[in-house]
């Protein structure tokens, strides 16, 4: 009989959506560069990965009138799989990175796909009371995977190394073949267990040509506003007609959006290459096994710890009196690599320490970011708005990412923390232009 509780089917759906992702944005990194390729290449090819997630608003109203919510889910699990697949079976030929990348695309491509129809069919399959209990859940198995990611499976890559004698494409062949039987094993779990809720039907009631319309509205709202205007003819009588101006916060917003995270663009794909860099390159020479202790286990608690303070923080306070502590926090992650680029250190406990306040920094500073999408979607498009937000935010790391590689591989990796640093004052320049109601974020009385 299938089983009815939540608890069989959202932990591994949250797990199946964060898997991916770290596998598309962080273990690609590290296998490239073991696989020889330089700082910029590197940077620049993974970088391309964000797209997916930056036109993820083009294609998701279209979910709805295609198949099922359950049916998109299964599907991508199972695309996902093969692209783990494709993976593992071209990494030890002689195409290796065009057919590995084609293949990271697709899942980035399915992912995206996947994390819609997910967070769709999360608010389908479960009532009210059901959602606000298992938020705290989804959010745990999708921090779960990234652990399990970025640590466990660069740890595995790691001792295979070891076991086989250093046969590097193999190690990591075998390490994406084992994912593949895992993600197979979850399409089959979900094509079991996932419910089928009568509500997740595809919506014939609605064609192409109106969702395109509502999307293009969706648009024109996101810049601009609605309001009413009394207008007096010439005759004495007057008219109340509705008038569309720009929202006085739309340029503001969209460049808090795009350039308060540059410093984390510029950092997060060279970080991970300065800690596996060898210590002649100017790295910290951290093997795979250390690296995925650092940053995949030690980086994601103090992650996890810091949204959360962050998050008790604005609902006590509101988002207005902690924006600055949020801005200056997120700013540590940026001078903890200065320390450690100069420092060098070799002791694994203090490379933890450093990357757990890191870490933790970043996630009391991302509260700000992520609050402010939420401030700047209230209203009637609040869900379409939001995932315009989102696809900004996805933007902001692209860029940046795209040529973070060249600029240190040019400058060394002392100096180009020291750049990321210094473009801290564009986080701070555009947080000093913001209007926020003090009241946001407070909990009522």
């Amino acid at each position: 009989m299938r089983a009815k509780t939540p608890w069989s089917w959202v932990p591994t759906l949250y797990f199946a959506e964060g898997l991916p992702y770290v596998a598309v944005m962080t273990i690609s990194i590290i296998l490239y560069k073991q696989l020889g390729l330089s700082n910029a290449e590197i940077t620049f090819y993974t970088s391309w990965l964000y797209l997916p997630w930056v036109i993820k608003p083009l294609w998701s109203p279209f979910i709805d009138l295609i198949r099922t919510k359950r049916w998109w889910i299964v599907s991508m699990e199972l695309l996902i799989g093969a692209a783990f697949g494709g993976v593992a079976f071209t990494i030890p030929t002689s195409f290796w990175l065009q057919g590995s990348l084609f293949f990271f695309w697709v899942m980035a491509f399915s992912s995206a796909t996947h994390d819609i129809a997910a967070d769709g069919f999360y608010m389908l399959g479960l009532d009210d009371h059901q959602q606000a209990w298992f938020v705290g859940i989804r959010s745990t198995f999708y921090r779960l995977a990234t652990i399990f990611g970025q640590g466990i499976l660069v740890m595995i890559a790691g001792n295979l190394q070891v076991i086989y004698r250093n046969s590097i494409s193999f190690s990591w062949s075998l390490m994406f073949y084992g994912v593949t039987g895992l993600f197979i094993a979850l399409w089959l779990w979900h094509a079991y267990i996932l419910p089928r809720p009568r509500e997740d039907a595809p919506r014939r009631d609605i064609s192409v040509l109106t969702i395109w319309r509502e999307f293009l509205n969706t648009i024109k709202t996101f810049f601009r506003v609605e309001h009413e205007e009394v207008v007096e003819h010439a005759d004495g009588s007057r008219e109340t007609v509705s008038r569309w101006s720009w929202r006085s916060d739309a340029l503001v917003g969209i460049l808090f959006m795009l350039l308060y995270r540059m410093p984390e663009g510029l950092l997060a794909k060279v970080s991970a290459l300065f800690l596996i860099d060898a210590r002649h390159g100017g790295g910290l020479g951290l093997s795979p096994q250390e690296y995925g202790l650092v940053q995949g286990t030690v980086g994601v608690v103090g992650l996890t710890l810091g949204g959360i303070l962050g998050g008790m923080a604005a609902g006590k306070d509101g988002l207005k009196k902690w924006l600055w502590p949020m801005v200056m926090a997120i700013t540590i992650p940026d001078l903890v690599y200065v320390y450690m680029s100069y420092a060098l250190p070799t002791s694994l406990l203090t490379v933890n320490a450093c990357v757990f306040l890191e870490q933790f920094g970043y996630g009391f500073g991302f509260t700000a970011y992520m609050l402010y999408l939420i401030y700047y979607s209230r209203g009637a498009f609040k869900t379409s708005h939001y995932a315009i937000c989102t696809a900004f935010m996805a933007l902001s790391m692209m860029i940046p990412g795209l040529f973070a590689g060249a600029l240190q591989e040019a400058v060394g990796y002392r100096m180009f923390f020291l750049i990321v640093v210094a473009f801290c004052s564009v986080t701070y320049l555009v947080t000093a232009f913001l209007k926020i109601d003090p009241h946001f974020g407070k909990k009522e009385e």
